[in-house]
């Protein structure tokens, strides 16, 4: 996208809503801002109608804030709590058929590689647990498997949250929700070894509980995408409303469910993508 295309034709500017004017003087576009610069300008999220303490309302701003190129992504979504948000961001954006996510996505990107074959477009895959790790299983599996240069990022609250909280994949074994009122009774999916096993290049676990971690995964994710091949990230972003716990300690659970090994970040590289982002990442 043109950065040019967000300014605003003479005679408008008095008309236009104010939080487009401010997105236009002081937004992310062609700026190479990232998490340390977050309050410091228009973000591409602010207002957004998901519940309290949402871990996953939390996890999506800062992977928006962590984007190498907002200007020139596009991100592809799917049903559920997050689908709730996306009308709020200001970035492009897809909503596609629930599961259908990874599919879409590369269609897209092979589209934009023939109509920019000189322009990088990032295509990111942004869905919850039930889209990805379920109903979206398949499609998202067949996309690694074709290589597709496409980045997965699962938002991961272990729950159908926005239909009453069933159990997903992604539940822990013994989870009780409001539709699993007994308890899950089979282990949470190991999404992370799938997507190895599958042939992603670069594969990592985070919260924003450590959001500088976050914020490195996601743009490694993007970039290796960008020159390998497809990447997968997990971010574990807690529900309180189907968990029931207090809004204000969702990043203090979810350090206490790393704390006794419940939760674990991890990061996996192929040999490929660790020589290429050590040709690119500057040593400190």
């Amino acid at each position: 996208m043109k950065t040019g295309m967000l300014k605003i034709s003479p005679g408008f500017e008095d008309i236009m809503p104010p939080e487009y004017r401010e997105l236009v003087d002081n937004g992310p576009y062609g700026k190479n801002y990232g998490i340390g610069d977050l309050g410091s300008y228009k973000e591409l999220l602010e207002e957004h109608p998901l519940c309290a303490g949402c871990g996953l309302a939390l996890s999506l701003r800062l992977t928006l804030a962590s984007l190498p190129m907002p200007e020139d992504t596009v991100i592809v979504g799917s049903t559920g709590c997050s689908a709730l948000a996306f009308p709020q961001v200001a970035l492009h954006n897809i909503h596609s058929l629930f599961g259908n996510q990874n599919a879409v996505a590369s269609g897209l990107k092979r589209a934009l590689k023939l109509r920019f074959p000189d322009k990088e477009k990032d295509v990111v895959v942004i869905a919850g647990d039930g889209a990805t790790a379920d109903i979206g299983l398949d499609m998202v599996m067949q996309s690694w498997l074709r290589r597709e240069k496409i980045t997965t990022i699962m938002l991961d609250n272990e729950a159908y949250a926005n239909t009453g909280g069933q159990e997903s994949g992604m539940s822990m074994q013994g989870a009780v929700l409001n539709m699993a009122p007994t308890g899950k009774k089979f282990p949470k999916l190991s999404l992370p070894e799938i997507a190895q096993t599958c042939g992603c290049a670069y594969v990592a676990a985070a919260s924003p509980a450590k959001p500088k971690q976050l914020a490195k995964v996601v743009r490694r994710a993007i970039l290796v995408a960008r020159e390998i091949g497809p990447t997968y990230v997990q971010l574990y972003s807690p529900c309180p409303t189907n968990y029931k716990f207090n809004p204000k300690e969702t990043v203090s659970l979810i350090k206490q469910r790393e704390k006794d090994g419940l939760y674990q970040s991890k990061e996996y590289i192929s040999q490929e993508a660790k020589a290429f982002l050590e040709s690119i990442e500057v040593k400190k």
